[in-house]
C-alpha cells in the first residue's frame, strides 16, 4: 500500500486548486452578446416608454443572449406595469440591477425586486461559459461617518456572498452594479475592488475581467489593477440641477414632469450592445445630441474625464 506523505498531500492540494482556477474555457472557445442600458428614469422622463421601446426593438433584432438594465428604471407603482411590459417584450433572459431611485416614494428594495421579477437584490448567473454577478450597492453603511444622501454601500452579508460566489466559479466573470466601484461610487469601493483583485491574484488568471455601472450618467472606462471599470451613460439625460435649469419641452410637459428642467436630456435613447469573445470586450454604443442648449451654452464649467456631460455611449474594444 502506497503511503501519501504530508508533502505529497500538499502537492496534490495545490494541483487541485490550480485545476479549479485554470479549467475555465479559453476565451476563444466561447462568446456572449448582451444589450445594456441604465438610468432610464421612467418617473422623471415623459418619453421613457418610447426610449425603452427603441432599445427593446434593437435587442429583439440583434441575436442577444440577454439584456440588462443597471438601475433607476422605475418605481414599483401599478401604473408603471405598462413600462415594465415593454421591457418584458424581449423574448430572452432579462436582468435588473437595483438603483437608488427604486426606493423613492417610500418603497423597499424587496418591493422593487418583486415588481421587476428579479430573483433577489443581488445574485449571479452563467451564460455561454461566462459568469455574471449582479450587486446591490444600496446597503446602509453602519458607520457614523457614512456619506449623506442615498445609501451607497455593500454590507457584510453581501461581501461574504460575493467572496463565496467568486470562489465557486471557474469562469471568467463580469460584475454589474448601479453605483461605480471606482471614482465617487460605492463608499467601500476600495474594499470591494480588493475582493476582486485578491481573487484574481489567488486564482492565477484574470477571472474578474470587467465591472459595468450606471448611476453617474457619464461615459467612461478605466482599468485598475487589470480590471476594467466601465461607466454606462444614462439612456435619458444628465442632471445639472437648479442653477442650470431650463424648460426643454412644452410647458404642458414641464407641468406634468417637473424634474426634466433640471436635466440636459439626450434626443435619442442611449444604450449599447456588448460582445465578449476572443479575449475582447466589444461595446457598440449610441451617439445622440442634446435637447436644447448643452453644457457649453449654459456656462457649465468643464468637468473631469469621468464626469463629462456627453450625449453618447462610446463604442470601445477592450482587450483582456
Amino acid at each position: 500500500m502506497k503511503i501519501i506523505t504530508s508533502r505529497s498531500a500538499l502537492l496534490l492540494l495545490l494541483i487541485l486548486l490550480a485545476l479549479n482556477c485554470f479549467s475555465a474555457d479559453k476565451p476563444s472557445a466561447k462568446s456572449v452578446r448582451f444589450g445594456i442600458c441604465t438610468d432610464v428614469h421612467k418617473d422623471i422622463m415623459h418619453d421613457a416608454d418610447e426610449r425603452l421601446s427603441v432599445f427593446i426593438e434593437k435587442a429583439r433584432t440583434s441575436d442577444l443572449d440577454f439584456i440588462i438594465q443597471l438601475g433607476d428604471f422605475c418605481r414599483p407603482y401599478d401604473y408603471n406595469l405598462g413600462f415594465l411590459g415593454i421591457w418584458n417584450k424581449f423574448p430572452g433572459d432579462k436582468h435588473h440591477v437595483l438603483g437608488n431611485h427604486e426606493t423613492d416614494g417610500g418603497f423597499k428594495r424587496e418591493e422593487s425586486v418583486k415588481f421587476l421579477g428579479s430573483p433577489a437584490k443581488y445574485y449571479s448567473f452563467d451564460k455561454n461559459g461566462f459568469h455574471f454577478i449582479i450587486l446591490d450597492g444600496n446597503d446602509v453603511n453602519p458607520s457614523p461617518a457614512k456619506a449623506s444622501g442615498y445609501p451607497r454601500f455593500i454590507g457584510d452579508e453581501q461581501k461574504k456572498w460575493l467572496i463565496n460566489d467568486l470562489k465557486a466559479t471557474k469562469n471568467q466573470t463580469f460584475v454589474f452594479s448601479h453605483q461605480s466601484l471606482e471614482g465617487e461610487g460605492i463608499e467601500n469601493r476600495n474594499e470591494i475592488r480588493k475582493i476582486l483583485e485578491d481573487e484574481n491574484n489567488s486564482c492565477g488568471f484574470k477571472k474578474i475581467v470587467a465591472c459595468f455601472s450606471g448611476h453617474h450618467h457619464t461615459d467612461y472606462a478605466v482599468s485598475i489593477s487589470g480590471i476594467y471599470y466601465i461607466q454606462v451613460n444614462s439612456m435619458s439625460y444628465s442632471w445639472v440641477g437648479e442653477q442650470y435649469m431650463k424648460i426643454r419641452y412644452s410647458d404642458e410637459i414641464d407641468k406634468k414632469y417637473p424634474w426634466i428642467k433640471y436635466t440636459i436630456p439626450y434626443k435619442d435613447p442611449l444604450y449599447a450592445i456588448v460582445g465578449i469573445k476572443n479575449g475582447s470586450i466589444s461595446i457598440k454604443g449610441v451617439e445622440s445630441t442634446f435637447v436644447g442648449p448643452g453644457p457649453e451654452e449654459l456656462g457649465i464649467p468643464m468637468r473631469p474625464e469621468n464626469d463629462k456631460i456627453v450625449p453618447v455611449i462610446s463604442s470601445r474594444k477592450l482587450k483582456f
